[in-house]
């Protein structure tokens, strides 16, 4: 669920526990989480992109992509509050379940 604007971004304090709770994300700046993805080639990359989508479309929460020959960089923040926000991590933990289920 989107964030309303006025709502302070989380803290390191606040963020840190959550951050422990997934696997290969880092946080950039204390304002958002990165991971990159690794793929044996384009399409496969491209596909795994289509699979967020479809899961980025339904949360109302969209990261940035990138996307290039066997990888794919995520980036999430709250662009509301240009920040981090429970709903990233959660997103977060969507995407790697993307990632670790069939065809990725």
């Amino acid at each position: 669920m989107p964030c309303k604007g006025g709502t302070p971004p989380l803290s390191e304090e606040e963020y840190a526990p959550l951050l422990g709770q997934l696997r290969g994300w880092d946080v950039l700046g204390g304002t958002k989480l990165r991971k990159t993805f690794e793929f044996k080639n384009f399409v496969d990359a491209v596909g795994f992109v289509n699979r967020i989508s479809e899961v980025a479309e339904a949360e109302g929460h969209h990261p940035d992509l990138v996307v290039a020959w066997g990888r794919v960089v995520v980036d999430l923040w709250t662009h509301k509050i240009d920040g981090l926000s429970s709903s990233d991590f959660i997103m977060a933990a969507k995407i790697d379940r993307v990632a670790a289920s069939p065809g990725s």
